[in-house]
């Protein structure tokens, strides 16, 4: 057979390109976590060895944390193990052990550097006799299941990882290696799957580790673009090929950026923020909180009739930034949070929780009769005081209660302040950097039960059905009359 030269050279040309823009479309998908990641096994092997610094060792577990957060994780989906390592090898999450990504980064954080040796090959071998075992929660071997191990260091290993990287690459295990600072090259090159290029990064040092995020996101990504649930729809994402749409719950509107949903603007609510301002959280963080309400005002319909906000803050005291009704546009809200000072003391949760019951949503703070209550409570750490009895009171009261969890906050605790169903009014993240993404998840929704609209239709529509049936019995009158007067005449 002939080739047309020019036609087969466009021929690639356009192949080329295409491959190109699935490439970009699965690029930019991974770097907005878009991307379904397909089913696998990963195993992270952190090197904590002495050279490893505590903020260093911090940083990795930050950009653990950040790989975590673009994985479709699940007992059926992606399953994470970590190990750590330095002269002795630590086991410390298993591939069985967490099946949500909450449990995952919370457990990623609680990990403590060993600050020993470098026994790098010594973890290799523990991962693939014990992280990648069944009884571990590994899964059988099957094209269908990935087994990936991600190992980061900064230094030479004191003993061998050419054999044992290759026993465990013969056994299915797809390796990454990424070095840091002066670490040595030639070792990462031994470690890793082929090609290298793909699979061994380097960086200068810990602090630009996170960098590395999108590459893992992009390594693991695959064309559903919802399957995550980290993408820019507010509330629903419906895939299609190489894209995705958004949509609304129902009882919402989707607005014209294509990706907010709006609820009912016919109803009016009180809702009142609850902001932990102990120390834990610290004056850099509490200005992403600040901007994290300020990203909530900006959903709410603010008005004299319709949405009033509230502002509390508490560490040891509980102190009123602002009451019901004080504000009743977006703009002096959002001034008036962002003048909130930082208070820097205890964690009295139990304490603001019993402020907000017995003072925010009373008549005396702005609280107007009949209008839904809704409570957002805001906390980074566990409870100086109990909280169980003013938690019930405020679900007790009707009030809606929503709870939101950063860093070292208890997940018990926040399901306690919750409202039902829990899994739609509580919330946690690990990093105050992505609470942004809590502001898109979380919807206040505030439409009454019974839409003015459809009500006007009903009425519309039973009068026409009553014309109609008035209408009807005329004419069964009419032909009543009729047969009468025909019997008359039989007679």
């Amino acid at each position: 057979m002939t080739l047309n030269t020019p036609l087969f050279l466009l021929l690639l040309g356009l192949l080329g390109a295409q491959a190109a823009t699935t490439a970009m479309d699965l690029r930019t998908a991974a770097a907005m976590g878009l991307c379904k990641t397909r089913p696998t096994d990963i195993v992270f092997i952190i090197d904590s060895s002495r050279s490893v610094r505590p903020a260093e060792f911090e940083q990795v577990k930050v950009f653990l944390a950040k790989v975590i957060e673009g994985l479709d994780v699940g007992p059926n989906a992606t399953r994470v193990g970590v190990v750590n390592y330095a002269s002795r090898v630590k086991n410390e999450v298993s591939l069985k052990t967490h099946r949500t990504k909450t449990g995952l980064i919370k457990a990623v954080t609680k990990i403590e550097p060993l600050s020993t040796g470098t026994m790098t090959g010594l973890a290799i071998q523990f991962a693939l006799n014990v992280a990648f075992s069944e009884a571990e929660g590994a899964r059988v071997r099957s094209p269908d299941i990935s087994k990936v191990a991600i190992i980061v260091t900064d230094g030479r290993p004191q003993d061998n990882v050419k054999d044992v990287a290759q026993r465990a690459r013969d056994a299915g295990i797809e390796i990454f290696a990424i070095g840091v600072g002066r670490v040595d090259m030639s070792t990462l090159r031994q470690m890793a799957s082929d090609p290298l290029d793909d699979h061994v990064d380097y960086v200068e040092s810990y602090s630009v580790i996170e960098k590395l995020t999108k590459k893992f996101q992009e390594a693991f990504c695959v064309s559903d673009l919802c399957a995550t649930g980290d993408h820019d729809c507010e509330q629903v994402c419906v895939s299609s090929p190489g894209s995705y749409k958004c949509a609304c719950k129902a009882g919402f509107t989707l607005m014209d950026d294509g990706r907010s949903c709006r609820a009912c603007s016919n109803a009016a609510t009180d809702v009142v923020f609850l902001i932990d301002g102990s120390k834990s959280v610290r004056p850099e963080n509490f200005e992403l909180v600040k901007k994290w309400i300020n990203q909530i005002i900006d959903k709410l319909d603010v008005s004299d009739n319709k949405a009033h906000v509230g502002l509390v803050q508490y560490s040891s005291s509980v102190k009123q930034e602002f009451p019901l009704g004080r504000y009743n546009n977006k703009k002096d809200l959002k001034d008036a949070v962002k003048k909130m000072a930082y208070m820097e003391r205890g964690t009295m949760t139990g304490q603001a929780l019993r402020y907000l019951t017995d003072n925010s949503f009373g008549p005396g703070q702005g609280a107007r009769p009949g209008v839904t209550k809704v409570g957002i409570v805001f906390t980074d750490g566990r409870s100086q005081d109990y909280i169980g009895d003013a938690a019930k009171k405020a679900k007790d009261q009707g009030f809606k209660m929503y709870a939101v969890g950063v860093g070292n906050a208890v997940e018990e605790e926040l399901k306690e302040i919750a409202s039902e169903p829990t899994a739609e009014h509580y919330f946690y993240t690990a990093d105050f950097k992505t609470i942004t993404q809590i502001a898109k998840k979380l919807q206040i929704n505030i439409c009454n039960d019974e839409d003015p609209c459809e009500c006007d239709t009903l009425v519309k529509f039973q009068k026409k059905v009553e014309d109609a049936i008035q209408a009807l019995t005329k004419k069964l009158e009419s032909m009543s009359k009729r047969i009468a007067l025909l019997e008359n005449k039989i007679v």
